[in-house]
């Protein structure tokens, strides 16, 4: 599956998409959800959380581990998903259309220094 442009991507495998409200939407990527395996539980943060860039704020379960989802950019939770506790699998079936939170990040600046798709699709070939 190749990575969205419409987002931008984190070396923690998180993207992250601009919502028309201003907002951020943040999910896993595909390359984190084949290393997890099948999800069997989310654990999304709350609403007005205050976050950084980097922290974990999130945790995904899966049958083979547990893993946390970092914040991509610094800013407050806006939203969860919350449908997604009762449907953590669409993770794995569709990782770019299920998003976990939403934040309003602190800066613009934060955003742009995320990774594009094409430097995201070259991080995770050398990793692999």
């Amino acid at each position: 599956m190749s990575e969205p442009e419409d987002r931008r991507y984190s070396p923690t495998h998180q993207w992250a998409r601009p919502n028309p409200d201003g907002t951020l939407a943040v999910g896993i990527t595909d390359f984190a959800q084949s290393q997890l395996g099948d999800v069997m539980f989310v654990q999304l943060p709350e609403a007005g959380r205050e976050v950084t860039a980097g922290e974990a704020c999130a945790l995904v379960e899966s049958v083979k581990s547990a893993s946390d989802v970092h914040a991509p950019v610094s800013g407050t939770i806006a939203a969860i998903n919350e449908t997604l506790p009762d449907s953590a699998e669409s993770l794995n079936t569709d990782p770019y259309g299920s998003w976990l939170f939403t934040l309003h990040p602190k800066t613009t600046h934060d955003y742009e220094a995320l990774m594009s798709a094409a430097q995201y699709h070259s991080f995770i070939d050398q990793e692999t």
